[in-house]
C-alpha cells in the first residue's frame, strides 16, 4: 500500500523536474542534457513501478500456513511513531549538518587562504558543525530503543 501511495509523488517530482528543466532550456541548455534528464526520470518511474508490482505480488502470494521469508514489522501504535521520530531526527540533523558544514567549510577555506595558521581552529569549527548529525543519530538510537 505504501508503494502505491508513493508512486504519484514520484511521478509529480519527475514532472516538476522536467518542467523546471524545460523552462531553463532557453538559457543555452544543450539537448543532450535534456534527453539525459528525461531518460533518468523515465528509468525512475519504471523502477518504482517494478518495485510496486514485486511488492504487491509478494503480499498476495503468501500462504496462510507458510513462514514468511522476512519477519513482519510490528506496526503497533507506539512502534511506528518511534520509528517515524527516529527517521525525522536523523534526516533533520543530517540536513542541518550538511548546511552547517557547507557554510563553515567555505568560510574556513577562505580564512585558511589568507592565514594558514588558523587550520586547527577551522577544523574544530567544522567538527562542531558535524556533531549535529551525531546528535540526531543518538536521538534516533534512543527512540528505537524505546520502541
Amino acid at each position: 500500500m505504501t508503494w502505491l501511495l508513493a508512486l504519484p509523488v514520484i511521478v509529480l517530482v519527475a514532472g516538476a523536474t522536467a518542467l523546471v528543466a524545460h523552462r531553463r532550456r532557453g538559457l543555452r541548455q544543450p539537448r543532450a542534457g535534456w534527453r539525459l534528464l528525461v531518460a533518468v526520470n523515465a528509468l525512475m518511474i519504471i523502477a518504482s513501478a517494478t518495485v510496486l508490482v514485486v511488492a504487491a505480488a509478494a503480499t498476495s502470494a503468501a500462504t496462510p500456513g507458510a513462514q514468511p521469508a522476512v519477519a513482519p514489522v510490528d506496526t503497533s501504535a507506539g512502534r511506528w511513531a518511534a520509528l517515524l521520530g527516529a527517521a525525522i531526527a536523523v534526516a533533520g540533523s543530517s540536513i542541518g549538518a550538511a548546511i552547517a558544514v557547507a557554510y563553515t567549510g567555505a568560510a574556513a577555506l577562505a580564512a585558511l587562504s589568507e592565514r594558514p595558521e588558523l587550520f586547527g581552529r577551522a577544523m574544530v569549527i567544522l567538527g562542531l558543525s558535524e556533531g549535529i548529525a551525531i546528535y540526531g543519530l543518538i536521538v534516533a538510537i534512543i527512540l528505537i530503543g524505546k520502541a
